[in-house]
């Protein structure tokens, strides 16, 4: 089994940053996709990015292209989420996700492990 946790949620200014982590316990990563994903409030579960297992392979939504960078620290078993020139529209729950295959991945239905998600509230 693999626990997700994020943190580095916050309010911020819209043209803002803020960097979100998602930190892995029970198995290591290194075997992993990963991805984040959004919810804002009445709306769905959005794609935000994803990683391959390396890091060398990675795969944004138009909506942040430019603006966010995923990484990934297999040493350190930890996913980021680099989000510069924050915008209203970016304000939502993020996730974070892994799943055991290689690959970049944007399905949410192609994940089975899940963080609990941290708050990201963009002000204008």
């Amino acid at each position: 089994q693999v626990q997700l946790v994020e943190s580095g949620g916050g309010l911020v200014q819209a043209g803002g940053s803020l960097r979100l982590s998602c930190a892995a316990s029970g198995r290591t990563l290194s075997r992993y996709a990963m991805g984040w994903f959004r919810q804002a409030p009445g709306k769905e579960r959005e794609f935000v990015a994803a990683v391959s297992w390396t890091g060398t392979g990675t795969y944004y939504a138009d909506s942040v292209k430019g603006r966010f960078t995923i990484s990934r620290d297999n040493a350190k078993n930890t996913m980021y989420l680099q989000m510069n020139s924050l915008k209203p529209e970016d304000t939502a729950v993020y996730y974070c996700a892994a799943e055991s295959r290689s690959g970049v991945i944007y399905s949410s239905d192609a994940y089975n492990y899940w963080g609990q998600g941290t708050q990201v509230t963009v002000s204008s």
